[in-house]
């Protein structure tokens, strides 16, 4: 009867020791796989596309976007935000960056744009306002987080717009979907930011309040 016991005591652990040894490996592996902030900063600074063959850029290409798209949304917003993209953006042909900024865009978001242009100017106005007020929050403690950040003082500062000026104008002139679907590649890249978080407060409902 003791014998018995221990043998089970003794499978009990080794049970127990096999589930923490499989569940701590399943953490290991997903943690080496998943897409991070970080891992999207590295394969950007470590990118050349200068470097690279034509068939080369399009499979680095092709798995940014998936990195990008794989972050959660603030994630993704924050590498929107910051400026280490615009350098392999820059690389980029007119067609690269097209193709890019189509593969990056939230799903749904053409659908997003039908349902904004049929809200009345009003509310349009607000859900513009909405989003870059959000945005400037979000740039503000961007900032705030690197006090001794040139960079950050300068393009996430108090005084910092989220878009330019005349980008924002244009936006708010000539409509979401007229100005998206007539302006270049990079106009849409430095609209990005602004056009996700339009897509979110109309998912959660807030625009159409």
């Amino acid at each position: 009867m003791v014998n018995e016991q221990k043998r089970f005591f003794v499978w009990a652990l080794v049970f127990i020791l096999f589930v923490w040894i499989v569940a701590f490996a399943g953490f290991k592996i997903v943690e080496v796989y998943k897409v991070t902030p970080s891992k999207v900063s590295h394969y950007i600074i470590t990118t050349d596309l200068n470097k690279l063959s034509l068939q080369e850029r399009s499979r680095a290409l092709d798995k940014l976007a998936d990195m990008l798209n794989s972050l959660q949304y603030e994630d993704r917003r924050r590498m929107r935000l910051e400026n280490e993209w615009r350098r392999l953006f820059e690389q980029m042909t007119d067609k690269e960056k097209e193709d890019f900024i189509e593969k990056t865009l939230p799903a749904g978001f053409k659908q997003m744009m039908e349902s904004f242009e049929k809200l009345p100017e009003e509310r349009r106005k607000k859900i513009i306002n909405d989003a870059l007020r959000r945005l400037k929050e979000a740039q503000e403690t961007m900032a705030a987080e690197n006090p001794r950040d040139k960079f950050a003082r300068q393009n996430w500062g108090t005084n910092a717009p989220v878009i330019s000026p005349e980008l924002e104008q244009k936006v708010r002139v000539l409509g979401l979907k007229t100005f998206y679907n007539e302006s270049s590649a990079q106009s849409k890249a430095e609209l990005a930011p602004v056009l996700e978080e339009i897509q979110r407060l109309m998912e959660r409902g807030r625009g159409l309040r």
